[in-house]
């Protein structure tokens, strides 16, 4: 048996979008179950994301400490955002991110996962990238403002990530995701053997 996601799409007779956000929206299917009945889905639509996890060439992490309020916590994260624009190219999209949050440019870039966040209730597909041969980026920096006015930024060794991830003490799913997927590449066949930046993404389609 092939261990492999697969596209499917069970028939909709009815949607409705009870709320409209500034990036999300909230949206409601009459979805036809493999019984013949038929059952309400709420769901967040969502644009994707892209997150980059940056590694130094003394093996730390780029890492920001941001407020979130949802969860009511500061979180230990890997630089993120949003695809702003439908069919982005999600590489772009990553190194508008790593200099807008950390103010640092890679030469080097490999993809380390594509994963849906909630697909129980939210249809966000995220590209985690691994970024490396880091350098501070030209110019001035991003102004931020709102929860980003009160980042902390560091650079955490990825030993020390993986401790705390497997501890229970980080618990951003790109963090997570990023640096086991780092750790689980370097054991197995090594970097070199990631797939590539532009590598396709059949969750959010982009020209190259």
């Amino acid at each position: 048996m092939q261990v492999q996601d697969t596209p499917e799409e069970w028939r909709v007779v009815a949607t409705t979008t009870p709320f409209k956000g500034n990036k999300t929206s909230v949206r409601t299917d009459e979805v036809v179950m493999p019984d013949g009945s038929v059952h309400r889905r709420d769901y967040q639509v969502h644009p994707g994301s892209v997150a980059v996890l940056a590694l130094d060439e003394e093996d730390r992490v780029v890492v920001l400490r941001q407020y979130r309020h949802p969860v009511r916590q500061r979180l230990w994260e890997i630089p993120a955002g949003l695809l702003d624009v439908p069919g982005e190219n999600p590489l772009h999209a990553a190194q508008r991110e790593l200099y807008e949050e950390a103010h640092v440019k890679a030469e080097d870039w490999r993809v380390l996962a594509d994963v849906y966040t909630t697909p129980g209730g939210c249809d966000e597909a995220v590209r985690i990238f691994l970024a490396r041969d880091l350098a501070e980026a030209e110019g001035e920096r991003f102004e931020v403002a709102e929860e980003e006015a009160d980042m902390e930024l560091a650079r955490v060794p990825l030993s020390e990530l993986v401790r705390g991830v497997l501890a229970g003490e980080l618990h951003n799913s790109c963090l997570v995701v990023g640096v086991l997927s780092l750790a689980a590449a370097r054991a197995g066949d090594g970097l070199d053997a990631l797939r590539p930046a532009l590598a396709p993404w059949p969750a959010r389609p982009f020209e190259a």
